[in-house]
């Protein structure tokens, strides 16, 4: 069978599967499930076009770090063939755990277990289905590898991962911020010391990665309306789980019913191998189909839920730099109490607080290190003349008050 496939990308035009062995694992069906999980989550509700896959999205960063690991080698670095093939494998199953409709339902699913760890669970498994051939991707992915750099390849502040998101969100929304350098900055990346660098003429293009990510999470990942739709979705799917443990029956589909009719600990999750099949079997159609079928629901609550996401009748989301006033909050809550005819506690399903956070730039965590023309390494926020950088390593926080629009007319 030929595998020397080329894939027609959006993004970046025409990608080529660099070896059988990934070839292989993009056939596998851990793989091919991103097909079926969106990169964005709900975000679609807000830009339409926001319908892009973790399957396109793995695909793009497999290319990407075929480019760094290529300008790698021509400043002098001695990579094996072994050692590429291994970083690429990594890059390309870095988000194969995640869960159905990417964030917006992580510890939804399964509680106290993130996306990274079921990663690196199916990874394992993999290996040994292909024979021990993706153990030195493993050590990559998990920072045991005896090459740093390689590791920050797929897992640092500037990442192949993290380039292609931005530039892959930024072309499915619309949101012409997110645009980065992708390939300036990988042209201008070095290694010193075993750690991944960029060599001081990429600066610019540096800065303009960082506050690209700031400007992508307020105007994407945080819209205040990509949060209402991820939590109406949230909120439906923990009606779902109440009314299910409770003994009411509930439709699901048989994936859906193994984590939803009861609760899985992280530490059963992690030891009992069944669990781990039954989430490589779990996508967003899963959830959908459930949402639809609950939008006729006996139940007051988790019927409204799911019939106002089908609808796209979603909260109304306050942001703000304080906490929301708790006076307002409990007359929000009588006022759902009456206006629906419900409990107190069923009212927190329909008037709830949070907080959100961002922070573009962990300075001193795994830093990003500009190579200075002397040789010296500098950290951005210091090798940078915008004093706009040392505010994106500050952490923002800020607080949401969800609540439907009908209880404030």
């Amino acid at each position: 069978m030929n595998k020397k496939k080329i894939i027609n990308d959006p993004v970046y035009g025409f990608i080529s599967i660099p070896t059988e062995l990934i070839f292989d694992l993009i056939e596998h069906r851990y793989f091919q499930r991103l097909r079926y999980i969106k990169q964005l989550g709900m975000t679609h509700l807000v830009y339409p076009g926001a319908l892009h896959t973790r399957f396109h999205h793995a695909l793009g960063a497999m290319y990407l770090m075929g480019m760094a690991i290529e300008t790698l080698r021509n400043k002098g670095h001695q990579i094996s063939h072994e050692e590429e093939e291994a970083v690429i494998v990594a890059i390309l199953l870095h988000d194969v755990g995640h869960g159905p409709f990417s964030h917006a339902l992580e510890e939804t699913i399964v509680e106290g277990i993130s996306h990274e760890d079921i990663s690196s669970m199916l990874m394992e498994r993999l290996n040994e289905q292909f024979d021990g051939k993706l153990t030195m991707a493993i050590d990559i992915f998990n920072g045991t590898y005896k090459r740093e750099f390689l590791h920050q390849l797929v897992s640092s502040q500037l990442d192949m991962d993290r380039m292609d998101y931005l530039n892959r969100d930024s072309f499915f929304t619309g949101v012409s911020e997110g645009v980065i350098s992708s390939d300036r900055i990988i042209k201008m990346l070095n290694v010193k010391d075993d750690h991944i660098v960029v060599e001081e003429k990429g600066i610019y293009s540096v800065e303009k990665f960082l506050i690209a990510r700031r400007l992508m999470y307020w105007q994407v990942y945080l819209h205040k309306t990509v949060i209402a739709a991820e939590q109406l979705l949230v909120k439906a799917l923990k009606r779902s789980r109440e009314l299910a443990l409770a003994g009411e029956p509930i439709f699901t589909t048989p994936a859906l019913s193994h984590f939803l009719k009861k609760p899985i600990s992280r530490d059963a999750f992690m030891k009992e191998d069944h669990h781990l099949e039954a989430f490589a079997s779990l996508d967003d159609t899963d959830i959908m189909a459930a949402v639809k079928v609950w939008a006729n629901h006996d139940d007051f609550v988790l019927n409204k839920l799911c019939r106002d996401l089908v609808q796209r009748n979603l909260y109304k989301v306050d942001i703000t730099n304080e906490a929301p006033d708790k006076q307002f909050i409990a007359d929000l809550t009588n006022k759902a109490m009456e206006e629906y005819g419900i409990t107190e506690h069923e009212a927190s399903y329909f008037v709830f607080d949070d907080t959100i956070r961002n922070k573009a730039y962990k300075s001193g965590d795994g830093n990003i290190g500009i190579l200075m023309k002397n040789g010296t390494i500098k950290d951005i926020t210091a090798a940078s003349d915008n004093s706009n950088l040392e505010a994106l390593a500050k952490t923002v926080k800020k607080y949401i008050l969800c609540y439907k629009k009908e209880l404030i007319n």
